[in-house]
């Protein structure tokens, strides 16, 4: 194992600095490794790259993403949350199956690929697909096998576990093929809300998300002000639902940094929980000031720059 006492301050954040694919390649198959040294990396990296070139508009028939909150980072952030919670429920005792390894990591590549735009109708920025994306999700992952000449098989577990990360579905009620495929679902799920919630620049992230819910006409915020707000509450209803329908498996990223740094701690949790507390001092100041108070990533003066329709 590779143990290592009192991990830094600068290691804890690299922890969550996902943008680089090549660096969450690498931090990936190291941790796959350990779940079981023989894995057969060329199916899921063939995913991997795929996703990739379609985030880029270089899959042929889809222009690129442009979500900004929905973005690659985000994606990446997701795979690599996903990969360490594997390898947190693995050491915890639940053994997954090279199969089921793959297919939580396309289920995790694929989550949100539903905004993908066609080629000729690139209007928007696909933030339009707000409430439809999962669907469209699913649609691409199902021609996507087909056209891979992946395992039939696959499309019935990897259906309701994209399906899982949609909020607009009560996850109780999406019917898995048997019960560990449902486990396979919480995990994902799990990986979607800890991996995007745990972003070091996910309070500054939301005024991306805002602009999305604008595009999309979704939501009832009078402005970002309302949306940090109500994120609170957002983070509530999350925190009931990780440890509820979604199993608590999130409790398991502490024994995957136990393996890997030595210190059981869950960083994840700890990140969204420095997140939330911080949220805190943001929407106590008026609307005149809030904004000085998230500097990170220079997203505030970007999203300045896009006009909006209040």
């Amino acid at each position: 194992m590779d143990m290592k006492s009192n991990p830094t301050a600068a290691e804890i954040d690299n922890l969550f600095a996902n943008s680089d694919p090549d660096m969450v390649w690498a931090k990936a198959t190291v941790i796959i490794g350990k779940i079981n040294p023989g894995y057969d990396f060329r199916l899921i990296r063939t995913v991997f790259d795929d996703v990739m070139r379609l985030f880029h508009g270089q899959y042929p028939g889809y222009s690129s993403i442009k979500t900004l909150y929905h973005d690659l980072p985000h994606t990446l952030d997701v795979f690599l949350c996903a990969v360490r919670l594997m390898h947190g429920v693995h050491v915890s005792g639940t053994r997954l199956s090279d199969n089921e390894i793959t297919l939580i990591l396309i289920a995790a590549l694929m989550h949100d690929i539903g905004y993908a735009q066609l080629q000729g109708e690139e209007s928007g920025t696909g933030a339009q697909y707000t409430q439809t994306h999962v669907k469209r999700g699913i649609a691409f992952m199902r021609n996507y096998l087909a056209d891979r000449h992946l395992p039939a098989g696959f499309a019935a577990s990897l259906e309701p576990m994209i399906s899982g990360t949609d909020p607009a579905l009560k996850f109780p009620d999406i019917i898995f093929p048997d019960d560990r495929a449902r486990l396979l679902g919480q995990l994902v799920v799990t990986a979607d809300l800890t991996g995007q919630m745990a972003d070091r620049t996910y309070l500054e992230k939301l005024l991306f998300l805002y602009l999305e819910f604008k595009e999309a006409h979704f939501g009832n915020f009078q402005n970002i002000h309302d949306m940090l707000r109500q994120t609170r509450q957002f983070y509530q209803i999350t925190r009931a639902k990780l440890d509820g329908p979604f199993g608590g498996l999130y409790v398991h990223l502490a024994s995957h940094f136990r393996e890997m740094l030595g210190v059981g701690k869950n960083y994840y949790l700890e990140s969204i929980e420095k997140n939330i507390a911080y949220l805190e001092k943001v929407i106590a100041l008026n609307e005149a000031e809030y904004l000085s108070m998230l500097k990170r990533g220079g997203i505030v003066e970007k999203a300045k720059t896009i006009p909006l329709a209040d």
